[in-house]
């Protein structure tokens, strides 16, 4: 193999005060020669500093090679522009030419129309449009598939109604009971601090039992729910979707509604109010506890004053906000799960939005609640 000749940058001194600097450029300059020879740093920083320089005599008539690489290195030391004294053979004049040209092109500046954002504002109020109106035909569908149950008891998925209650009920058990717990512990632990302030020990009943049963019960069961079940949901229809189970089911004539999205929603209606219930419990028993350790408060104390001061109203509001919760989730959560395309990407992203979209319902309709019950289950 033919080893080629060294790119090289040889400086002429001037002869007189009145000649400039001349710069002899020899040898091969080509990539391959660059890299072969471990040049192309070296040769980096000489061009560097004679980019500095003005008035120098460029030579390259001594060059035995040339291609776009080594002409890149030059013109980018001429400051993409060729220099007044420059001595360059035809054959190499061309790859400076080609520079120059791309040099003159001029590429134009996006800057930000407005069009852009009303096209942006314009997507996001389609795709709303279009979850809305998708979201209520599963919701009219889920009307008519319950009809269709209440006449024909028969036609009751009754197997997939209890896996699911099974699934998402009894399996979340755990869960609950540890942060209902911890919750209670620390509202009581909080609240204590401020009422041993004012003398008002007693009054930690009074807050533990209506922040707990009539709203921190339920958000907590429900958001627990939504991060747990309901991602569980929507991962489910994806697989099914990815790998078109979905369509083998019509193909089979097995409506999605009846076997997969009632079941789910009937179960979670029933499990949501079953686990307020016992996240209600295990956040009275956590702060029941913190209190007894903190202000000397005996649990005989706690239970005999909760009916007193904690109105049955605002347990049978905290059961239906479960039921109304539970149905929200699993609907969102089958919707976002039907939606999904056949692709690995659009099932995460759909599972992550369902899980999202679910929680912050939740939030909302607990609002609702809270407004539409301000006047209810207080003595």
């Amino acid at each position: 193999m033919i080893q080629s000749e060294p790119p090289k940058l040889t400086e002429i001194p001037p002869s007189s005060t009145s000649q400039p600097k001349a710069i002899v450029v020899e040898g091969c300059w080509q990539v391959h020669a660059l890299v072969e020879h471990h040049l192309v740093q070296n040769i980096s920083h000489k061009l560097a500093s004679l980019s500095l320089q003005s008035g120098i005599q460029w030579d390259l008539s001594s060059l035995s090679a040339l291609d776009h690489i080594g002409a890149q290195l030059l013109w980018n030391c001429w400051g993409k522009k060729r220099p007044p004294q420059l001595v360059l053979l035809p054959l190499h004049d061309a790859f400076f030419r080609r520079l120059e040209k791309a040099n003159a092109l001029t590429i134009p500046k996006l800057g930000k129309s407005r069009l852009i954002a009303v096209e942006q504002l314009g997507t996001l109020i389609l795709n709303f449009i279009s979850h809305l109106l998708a979201f209520t035909l599963l919701l009219g569908q889920l009307i008519l598939d319950l009809i269709q149950v209440v006449r024909h008891p028969s036609r009751a998925p009754r197997k997939e109604i209890s896996a699911s209650i099974f699934q998402m009920g009894f399996n979340a058990l755990a869960i609950t009971a540890l942060v209902g717990i911890l919750i209670g512990v620390v509202l009581s632990y909080l609240s204590a601090q401020q009422l041993r302030t004012f003398g008002g020990d007693i009054y930690i009943v009074n807050i533990l039992g209506m922040s707990i049963i009539r709203e921190l019960g339920p958000l907590l069961a429900a958001i627990l729910v939504a991060g747990r079940s309901g991602s569980a949901i929507t991962a489910q229809l994806g697989v099914m979707r990815v790998t078109e189970e979905l369509d083998a089911m019509l193909v089979m004539g097995i409506p999605h509604g009846l076997r997969l999205v009632l079941p789910k929603v009937i179960a979670l209606a029933i499990t949501m109010p079953l686990l307020v219930v016992w996240t209600d419990a295990m956040a009275l028993i956590g702060g029941m506890l913190s209190a007894n350790f903190i202000l000397d408060m005996s649990p005989h104390f706690f239970l005999q004053k909760l009916p007193q001061v904690v109105a049955m109203g605002n347990f049978y509001i905290g059961l239906f906000k479960g039921v109304v919760f539970g149905a929200a989730i699993a609907l969102i959560a089958c919707h976002f799960g039907l939606r999904v395309k056949p692709n690995t990407e659009s099932l995460g992203r759909g599972t992550t939005t369902s899980v999202v979209s679910a929680i912050t319902v939740v939030i909302i309709l607990d609002a609702v609640f809270a407004i539409a019950f301000r006047k209810v289950g207080y003595f």
